[in-house]
C-alpha cells in the first residue's frame, strides 16, 4: 500500500475503534481523549498475522477492530488491510509488544 491508502486505512481503523468505545466503554473512551489520544502505527506481515493478533486482543476483551478495503483502489476488494486496537496499554502491550513500528 502507498503512504497515503496506509494513512487512511489507519484512520478507518481509529473512527471503527472510537464509534464502538462511544457506546461499549464511554469512561474509557473520555480517559483516552484527555490524555492526548495515543495511537501507535505497528506492522504485521500478512492477513493471517492480523487475524490472529485480532483474536488475541479481542480474548482479553480489547476493542479490536480490523478494516476490510473497499477494493477501488490498490487493494483487493475484502482484504483486510489494518487492525485498531484500544484498551489499556499494559493489555494492548501484551498483544502488540512484539511488532515493529511501521
Amino acid at each position: 500500500m502507498s503512504t497515503g491508502k496506509i494513512a487512511a486505512q489507519c484512520s478507518h481503523a481509529t473512527l471503527a475503534c472510537y464509534k464502538t468505545l462511544l457506546n461499549s466503554n464511554p469512561a474509557f473512551l473520555r480517559q483516552w481523549e484527555r490524555s492526548g489520544q495515543t495511537k501507535i502505527a505497528l506492522k504485521c506481515y500478512s492477513e493471517e498475522e492480523l487475524l490472529t493478533l485480532q483474536a488475541q486482543a479481542q480474548s482479553l476483551n480489547l476493542c479490536a477492530r480490523s478494516v476490510q478495503d473497499a477494493g477501488r483502489t490498490q487493494i483487493a476488494a475484502g482484504s483486510r488491510t489494518v487492525l485498531g486496537i484500544a484498551g489499556p496499554g499494559k493489555l494492548v502491550n501484551m498483544v502488540t509488544g512484539k511488532l515493529r513500528l511501521l
